[in-house]
Parts: C-alpha cells; structure tokens; sequence
C-alpha cells in the first residue's frame, strides 16, 4: 500500500510515538523502517468535554507532541512523528484501559450484553515539516452475549488489562466478536490503510484521503 513511497519514506527518520506491541507489529507489517520512542504525555482530558473523535485526536497529538519536544534538539531531527490513540464508546460512554480486575469485568459485561455493536474510534496524529495532520478511523464491534462465570474466566487471562475497552481483538477475545464493520486494524490500535493513505497525501500530495 506504501509503495512506491516506501523507499522515500524509509530514508527519513520516522518515529511511532508508542510503547504498544500490536501498533509497532502492525506497523512493522508494512516494511516502513521506524523508532519507538514511548509517551510520557499524561492523558488526563475530560471525556465530558470533548466528542469521541476529539478525544483521541487530542490525546493523539498530546503524544506526538511529548516525544516531539524531547527529539527537537537531535542532531538528527525526526522527519514524522506518529501518535496513536484507541478508546471505545458504547451507548454513549467512552470506555479506556480497565483500572483494575473489576473495571475489566464492568466494561466486558457493559459490552456483551445486547445486539449493539461497540465503536472503536482511533485517532492519528502525523507531524511532518512542522505541521501537524490528524484524522480518526471508527469501526464497529459486536459481539456474543456472555454469563458473568464467562466474563470473570476472560478477565482472569489477564487480556483485557492495558486495553481500551479491555479486549483484544487479536487474542482471545476474537472467540465472542460476531461481526466487524470497518478496518479490524484498527480494533488492534492502528487504522493501516488509512494511515498510508495519509502518509501518501502528506508526503507526496497527491493521494486523496477516503474521508
């Protein structure tokens, strides 16, 4: 999807500024030679005041920008700095990482207990020759009803913990996901097709986006 920009892109320094396995394996799929460079950026908005969309671009560019000020002053400055940020919204709550066992066990019940899919909304931030581009990806989850012994044995695994919504897809969550409707990379926490397409019309301005 990269190519033919992948060889122009892989002679600059790009850095993922993400410390998540799953968004530096997605991104490794692709070829693009990368740094990860983890966040420090507190993510302390208030979900109250801001549409999900605005959320995750937000703390997306929070991200970016941490891992921009510590870089700033290489010898070898970053060409693309990338921030990601996953969270998942269901009947009208915004749902992150899990504090603990039982919030772990709230937010499964809150989900698998009606034919209503929960949305994944991943905001990405790009920065490159000092201007920052952003856009969210959405997809739709839905998932089997389960029993409280079910939910509690999925918690117990341990998957649920340092996820938004508190599943992952990739893993054993995959058992209760009926349908997906959109981009299940994006589930995982990095919307890859559309971040090409980004990174296309960024660098090269001439690839229009699918939004």
């Amino acid at each position: 999807m990269l190519e033919p920009l992948l060889s122009q892109l892989n002679e600059m320094r790009i850095i993922l500024a993400s410390s998540s396995k799953q968004r530096s394996a997605l991104l490794s799929s692709t070829n693009l030679k990368f740094e990860i460079v983890p966040s420090n950026y507190e993510e302390n908005l208030d979900p109250q005041k801001h549409t999900f969309s605005d959320f995750v671009e937000k703390t997306a560019i929070g991200k970016l920008n941490d891992v921009y000020n510590r870089l700033k002053n290489d010898v070898l400055k970053p060409d693309i700095i990338i921030g990601v940020d996953t969270m998942v919204a269901y009947n009208g709550r915004m749902y992150g990482k899990p504090k603990d066992k039982n919030d772990a066990f709230q937010t499964i019940r809150d989900l698998t207990q009606s034919n209503l899919p929960n949305s994944v909304y991943t905001g990405v931030a790009i920065r490159y020759k000092d201007i920052i581009h952003k856009f969210t990806e959405v997809t739709n989850v839905y998932m089997h009803k389960l029993d409280e012994s079910e939910i509690m044995a999925y918690v117990e695994t341990g998957e649920p913990m340092g996820k938004a919504g508190g599943y992952g897809i990739q893993g054993i969550a995959s058992t209760f996901v009926t349908r997906i409707d959109g981009d299940c990379n994006n589930v995982i926490g990095l919307p890859l097709c559309r971040l090409s397409l980004e990174l296309k019309r960024i660098v090269c301005g001439n690839i229009a986006t699918s939004r």
